[in-house]
């Protein structure tokens, strides 16, 4: 009780809290972002073989032989290189990476700088989202939002996917959210159930709708479905009134940025570019200023 006093009463304290659990979060969805797709390769592996064979099924013993589990808790994490297992004080977000110096303490292979990256990143954004909430629930839901969001967003950025495994328990987890939306409603998280709703629905929509007229016009994809269902989660966790400005910036700050990765790395314009982190970031901008963008822009044109 204690705890939830201090954390209540001092907002540096609870903001800094918020830093080392998004450093820690960090290094957990390091392993989220290196093992869900792996998992969804498997899974995809194993029912292509049943397609394949379907007469096979009828012969398999009743009591099929054992595999090696792979899930985001087991194996134990290890070097990819060596394969020599990582213990704790390997695994210290951040300081780990530094008192290694990169390497791996057996083979002494380098270690990607993706891994302090992300911690860092991670703790970074829950410390934001900690002092623009400040303590309670609607902070909480924040910080949730906002680790979805990163794990989505380096996993489309490695594989140009968005797992389903990711985004539909965000989109159920906002719509159930809503449910409990105070109704003050000053909080950017969680929005009513009549919003909410509307969100989900209308984020998913718009991007179906782009993305089946684009096919029609040029017979190609424009994106993927994974980037329909991302939109339809912010949708539900944001509202659907935030779903334009998210779109907007993220198409923005996506040609931007595409344009500046064809001309580095000397690619033509039908190389595909991930949309879902663009979206990601963008829906995190809503959460955290969304509410003044809109009613800013809003407000331009009541004067």
């Amino acid at each position: 009780m204690s705890l939830i006093i201090l954390l209540s009463s001092s907002p540096a304290f609870f903001i800094g809290v918020c830093l080392l659990l998004g450093l820690v979060v960090g290094s957990f969805l390091n392993v989220v972002i290196h093992r869900v797709p792996i998992m969804m390769e498997r899974q995809w592996r194993e029912q292509c073989a049943e397609l394949e064979h379907p007469d096979h099924a009828a012969t398999l013993p009743a009591t099929p032989p054992v595999k090696e589990r792979f899930n985001l808790v087991v194996p134990r994490s290890a070097c990819p290189a060596c394969k020599a297992p990582i213990t704790a004080f390997q695994n210290i977000p951040m300081l780990s990476y530094v008192f290694l110096r990169g390497r791996c303490a057996s083979c002494g292979v380098r270690i990607s700088l993706r891994y302090p990256i992300v911690e860092a990143l991670t703790g970074i954004l829950s410390a934001a989202v900690a002092w623009k909430l400040g303590f309670g629930w609607p902070a909480a839901a924040g910080l949730v939002l906002t680790w979805f969001l990163v794990a989505l967003a380096f996993i489309d950025i490695d594989h140009q996917l968005l797992p389903d495994s990711l985004t539909l328990p965000l989109l159920w987890l906002g719509l159930l959210l809503s449910l409990f939306a105070p109704v003050s409603g000053m909080s950017p998280v969680p929005v009513d159930m009549r919003s909410s709703i509307i969100g989900a629905i209308a984020g998913y929509l718009s991007l179906w709708s782009v993305y089946h007229l684009f096919r029609l016009l040029t017979a190609k994809e424009g994106m993927g479905y994974g980037d329909f269902k991302l939109l339809a989660a912010l949708g539900a966790w944001l509202g659907w009134r935030m779903l334009l400005p998210t779109v907007l910036i993220a198409a923005a700050v996506g040609a931007v940025a595409g344009i500046a990765l064809l001309a580095a790395r000397g690619q033509n314009r039908s190389t595909p570019i991930a949309f879902g982190p663009f979206l990601a970031a963008a829906g995190w901008l809503m959460l955290m200023s969304g509410r003044e963008l809109v009613s800013g822009y809003l407000g331009l044109f009541g004067r």
